[in-house]
């Protein structure tokens, strides 16, 4: 994968969004197509309620979120005897970058906005593509992908 792959994820989870899918949904799709196509495509709804910072709670951005649950496509563990600090630190580690991006991690800090305001679906959009590029970064960066 090369920076290429970056920009292709940046597009597809973009793109994803301005099809109606929400931050977390976006993030999910994109990473679900590269990542992993075994995993049925339905399972997207387990990410519907990430969107708007937890159901539009405002707190943990949903792009975010589904990040960590696609770090756990590749360093999630199948079984309680399998050492779980692997994968809890490609989160954290995400999640800091994450954070050194963006300067917050809440959905309320990144997107000041109205939900569903013309203002905060562009601002989504930007934070949810560019969280699609950041990630695949880190997916190479680590050599996860």
């Amino acid at each position: 994968m090369s920076s290429d792959a970056a920009l292709e994820a940046r597009n597809a989870a973009g793109n994803y969004f301005r099809e109606g899918h929400n931050c977390a949904e976006a993030i999910f799709l994109t990473f679900q197509d590269i990542l992993s196509p075994d995993i049925d495509r339905n399972a997207v709804k387990l990410f519907t309620g990430f969107g708007g910072g937890f159901g539009h709670a405002g707190c943990v951005c949903g792009a975010l979120a589904a990040s960590a649950a696609v770090l756990g496509m590749v360093k999630g563990r199948t079984s309680s005897s399998v050492d779980r600090e692997p994968a809890y630190q490609a989160a954290r580690k995400f999640h800091d970058r994450f954070e050194e991006k963006f300067g917050a991690t809440c959905c309320r800090v990144l997107n000041t906005h109205p939900f569903d305001t013309p203002e905060h679906l562009k601002n989504c959009l930007k934070i949810t593509g560019n969280t699609g590029k950041l990630l695949m970064e880190f997916l190479q960066d680590e050599k996860l992908a």
